[in-house]
This record gives structure tokens, sequence and C-alpha cells, in this order.
């Protein structure tokens, strides 16, 4: 049993290698394909752009589970439910109030919902 495990493992760390190596590759591809010829900017060699890689990383994506996009939508899915959370405790006239100020400081019609008459005229 130790020996599949230990199959599977060098298997992930071959492919790893083997994904990091073919991303640096692409990447040092494309830079000195273009930046060059655009930018008259340096050539780089695969460590530099193993390191531009990680600098990039560490400066824009970080190093959690489910990078930026998960994070923003994590987010975003909290506060929507905070919000009907908070809609639900307020009473029609309120929902009503405060629906039409949000209509006032934003744009037009930002969370109209259309009527029976509205929706039998686009459809």
């Amino acid at each position: 049993m130790k020996s599949f495990w230990l199959k599977k493992a060098l298997k992930l760390v071959f492919f790893g290698a083997l994904f990091l190596a073919v991303a640096v590759f692409g990447t040092m591809s494309l830079w000195n394909w273009l930046v060059p010829a655009l930018f008259h900017g340096p050539v780089l060699s695969f460590g530099q752009t193993l390191g531009l890689l990680v600098l990039s990383r560490v400066l824009l994506g970080g190093w959690g589970r489910g990078g930026g996009r998960a994070r923003w939508a994590r987010g975003r899915a909290i506060w929507q439910r905070q919000a009907a959370a908070g809609m639900a405790n307020l009473s029609p006239e309120a929902r009503e109030q405060f629906r039409q100020q949000m209509e006032r400081r934003c744009a037009s019609g930002w969370a109209r919902r259309a009527t029976a008459d509205e929706a039998t005229q686009t459809a």
C-alpha cells in the first residue's frame, strides 16, 4: 500500500514540475517575442521569468485557495446574504422607500422589477 501512495506522490511532483516548467517557458517565450520588439525591453532567461511569475503571484494573486475571483465571489455572496437579511426585517413600506431612494441615488431603475404589462411588451 505504501508503494501505491509513493508512486502517486512521485507522479504529482513530476507533473507539477512539468506544469511549472511549461508555464514558465510559455511566459518566457511570449515575453521575449513581444516585449523587446514592442517596448525595447530586456530578453528574459528561464530563471528571471520564474522570478517574475513568483513576484506577480505575490503582488497580485496571493497564495490562498481559490485565487482572487473566488474570494471576490465569496465576499459578494456574503454581502448579498447580509443585505437580504436586512431587507427581510423591513416593512413593505420601508422596503419601497429604500428602493425609491436607491433609484434616485443610483442609475434610474437599478432595482426595478418588470411588471406584468412590461413583461408582455418585451416578450
